[in-house]
């Protein structure tokens, strides 16, 4: 069985540091150009997909608030609009954007995520996220958002169940539009037929939408959902709402154990369909400068995932040990861009390929055929 592999690109990597790394660019990293030769990289090693990161605040060195720092990378472009931009360049690989829930209404992330599956042919994916941070809340002065206790597991779960409606009412506005509801008939002057354009009527206690969408039913019906979790309770937001779930383990081992624990949040949620893919996420340096970044940086890096550092003869041993543990993929994070995505397509990818573990070539233009999940039928579609 062939591996599934994707990229996730954040800034001038995922070193705090790398920005000042030996080929970096921090002088063109808000420009389309960098971000397009990225993902054109990506593509060139026949990747999965790559996804772009977001948030409502500056990077911080702290998970809960703003931090003082002036020597790590601030600021980003818009991941929705960027992987939109990128649409157009590309056509094979899968465009996953992260967009914040938890202050974002999710009728504009609907439509937005529809069009990039528009613009793209049917390779968007979308990333959900939440966000707990006051400074994030003040953005927007809509309520008050205290410090998150992180043993406030009461608090924790209203913001998934808050993220799960979210997520639940921008599948049914990408339903809402049955797959034959534009007519584009001229000579009757009919454009749509209204009656396969349908209300969700979604009533929850963070939303009520009425819909539907004013974007048609896009190219794969559903684009991709993705989450990431590093616990029960992710585990369970992403069981009732995703298509991939990316997890943080540190060996085989924990990779194991977390997949039994994403087995039973399915079984908790009574998930119903396909079976979550579960996508291991791994912090890569394969250009040996690791160490010079945690002394620029002042200490050594230290990441939710595990940092792999070596060659990519290394990191296949360790992809090809990992995936016994029941894993489908993996997200790779790049230390240093853009190296370290040119050793993952130039090295890696080969090397994977030698032993008849990788594609030679895309076998399909949709990302959830990749997979292997089939286009599903609008809820909403009349029977025959």
């Amino acid at each position: 069985m062939t591996l599934h592999l994707a990229v996730a690109l954040d800034g001038a990597g995922w070193h705090p540091a790398a920005w000042r790394a030996e080929g970096a660019r921090p002088d063109r990293l808000f420009t389309a150009g960098y971000w397009a030769e990225l993902v054109v990289e990506a593509e060139r090693g026949l990747l999965d997909w790559v996804t772009f990161e977001d948030s409502l605040g500056l990077q911080s060195s702290r998970f809960d608030a703003p931090d003082d720092r002036l020597d790590q990378v601030r600021g980003r472009l818009d991941a929705v609009l960027l992987a939109a931009a990128l649409a157009p360049l590309t056509s094979r690989i899968g465009l996953i954007p992260t967009t914040i829930v938890t202050h974002t209404e999710p009728f504009h992330v609907a439509i937005g995520i529809a069009s990039l599956d528009h613009a793209s042919r049917g390779r968007a994916g979308w990333r959900p996220r939440l966000s707990a941070r006051p400074d994030e809340a003040a953005h927007f002065g809509r309520r008050e958002f205290p410090p998150l206790d992180v043993a406030d597991v009461a608090r924790i779960r209203r913001l998934f169940g808050e993220a799960a409606d979210a997520v639940e009412v921008v599948r049914r506005l990408w339903d809402s539009w049955e797959d034959d509801a534009e007519i584009r008939d001229a000579a009757t002057g009919r454009f749509i037929d209204r009656d396969r354009l349908h209300y969700i009527d979604f009533q929850g206690e963070w939303f009520d939408v009425k819909g539907p969408s004013i974007t048609p039913r896009s190219p794969q019906g559903q684009p991709l959902v993705t989450s990431l979790g590093h616990d029960v309770v992710p585990y369970e937001f992403a069981a009732r709402g995703s298509d991939v779930v990316y997890v943080t383990p540190q060996d085989k081992d924990d990779a194991r154990r977390i997949v039994g624990q994403v087995r039973e949040a399915e079984a908790t949620v009574g998930r119903t369909g396909p079976e979550l893919k579960i996508f291991a996420d791994l912090v890569v340096f394969l250009g040996g400068d690791k160490a010079r970044l945690d002394d620029l940086d002042g200490a050594a890096l230290v990441s939710d995932a595990h940092i792999f550092e070596g060659t990519p003869e290394g990191l296949a041993d360790l992809l090809v040990g990992w995936r016994d543990a029941g894993l489908d993929g993996y997200r790779l994070r790049p230390g240093v861009l853009p190296g370290d995505l040119s050793a993952i397509t130039q090295g890696l990818v080969p090397e994977l390929q030698a032993r008849g573990l990788f594609r030679k070539a895309y076998e399909t233009a949709d990302l959830r055929g990749r997979l292997g999940l089939a286009r599903p039928v609008s809820r909403y579609a009349r029977a025959s």
